[in-house]
């Protein structure tokens, strides 16, 4: 996305170099962290990418702070109703992982590793309480979700049911890929975005491009 449009990586507080919050900070209180960040930056048209659990993330920005943002792409949107229950939640997880690239195992270790087991279990809490199916309807911007087509975490079903809530949804699946899309083929989810950018700028009359759009995520 760099090469056509100005992209940022945003760590939530707590997670990457950011700093470590103690209490771990609540879902909404993550989202007003971003919506902060954006209205801080005074991004024009900016669009939020969220994968996992970042697109609970994203959706409760959207939907809790309209005017922040342009567009939403959603990689792998969590959590499924049926399964906020941590034994079907983590065996989703585990038949998941078997399609993941080995690559990313040092990666998420330290990941956690600089995370804390108690963020990480709040972290986790609080996913699986998140009913983001009741706030998906007041998504007023543009909407992409990704899915990859070998995700265990995240059903065709489910993907379909976030598609139809949100009202300007459009779902696309990548084929042959588990839950972590944006490791797994970013040069195929940066011409999806982009595509999906230029599209949903012609709706709504706003161009995209590096001097007139941005990406957040």
């Amino acid at each position: 996305m760099g090469e056509t449009h100005d992209t940022w990586s945003v760590d939530l507080p707590g997670f990457g170099r950011s700093g470590t919050p103690a209490p771990p900070l609540t879902l909404p209180a993550l989202a007003d962290v971003v919506a902060g960040w954006l209205a801080v930056a005074g991004l024009e048209w900016a669009c939020l990418l969220g994968g996992s659990f970042g697109c609970q993330v994203a959706v409760d920005v959207a939907a809790r702070h309209p005017g922040l943002t342009g567009a939403l792409v959603l990689v792998g949107p969590t959590v499924d109703p049926r399964a906020r229950f941590a034994p079907r939640l983590v065996g989703r997880w585990l038949r998941n992982a078997a399609g993941e690239s080995p690559r990313m195992v040092p990666l998420n270790i330290a990941d956690y590793r600089d995370a804390g087991l108690r963020r990480l279990l709040a972290t986790f809490a609080a996913a699986a309480r998140d009913r983001i199916e009741d706030r998906l309807p007041f998504v007023g911007v543009p909407a992409l979700v990704v899915r990859g087509g070998r995700d265990h975490m995240v059903s065709q079903e489910w993907a379909e049911q976030v598609t139809r809530l949100l009202p300007g949804g459009r779902l696309v699946v990548m084929d042959g890929l588990a839950h972590m899309v944006p490791y797994l083929d970013p040069q195929g989810l940066s011409q999806i975005v982009a595509g999906f950018l230029k599209e949903a700028g012609n709706e709504t009359g706003h161009e995209t491009g590096r001097e007139a759009g941005h990406e957040a995520r």
